[in-house]
């Protein structure tokens, strides 16, 4: 397909079903041209979300074979949706923080909770976990209650997370460590044209001229 048709037809859906879009997921953001079509979007999650309620309550797209708790507990800036690869479990009893421009694949699991060693019943209270800017996690990850991961990072498939990774690294293995450093990231994110204005609180402060 030519570039010119493409670009067109990319306009046409976005004003076409992109409104829809929007509305039925208001913590939805992503480039508004040339990511993912809203129409096919509205086909995969759509009808599973909506129409089904399954992960009816999450704000943002989810796969209908991944689960998301207590998405309540979830913050989240741009360019990220948790849960929107196949066979996700995200549990976020505890809360998750996530930064902006993440990659979750698909099989991914999460747990900002776990059972108490002394009452299976009951949940552990753990700090949330948090997840900075521009990270990719590969498919088939687990992330344990509490883990801190920095900006800037790889997580390899197969990971399990039970320690803080630092910024600016490629990280594999059970258990998930730092292998080696990462190039910064480098593309501004801020400067793409979302499918809607995206909060001032997901942006990064303005340097202060000194």
């Amino acid at each position: 397909m030519k570039p010119g048709y493409k670009k067109l037809l990319y306009r046409f859906d976005a004003i076409l079903f992109g409104w829809l879009v929007n509305w039925l997921y208001p913590a939805y953001f992503r480039p508004k041209y040339f990511y993912f079509p809203n129409f096919l979007l509205l086909l995969r999650y759509g009808i599973a979300q909506k129409i089904f309620r399954i992960n009816g309550q999450v704000k943002w797209p989810v796969h209908f074979t991944s689960q998301v708790i207590h998405p309540g507990h979830i913050s989240k800036g741009i360019m990220v949706d948790p849960g929107d690869a196949p066979g996700c479990y995200i549990n976020a009893k505890n809360g998750i923080i996530f930064g902006s421009n993440i990659e979750i694949g698909p099989g991914v699991k999460m747990l900002s909770s776990n059972h108490d060693p002394n009452d299976y019943s009951k949940a552990t209270k753990d700090p949330p976990i948090e997840i900075g800017d521009h990270v990719w996690i590969g498919a088939n990850t687990v992330i344990l209650p509490g883990v801190k991961i920095g900006t800037n990072v790889i997580i390899g498939a197969g990971a399990v997370v039970s320690k803080n990774i630092p910024p600016n690294t490629v990280a594999v293995g059970n258990p998930c460590q730092p292998k080696k450093e990462k190039p910064s990231y480098p593309i501004d994110i801020w400067s793409i044209q979302l499918n809607r204005k995206s909060p001032l609180h997901y942006r990064p402060p303005t340097p202060t001229a000194k």
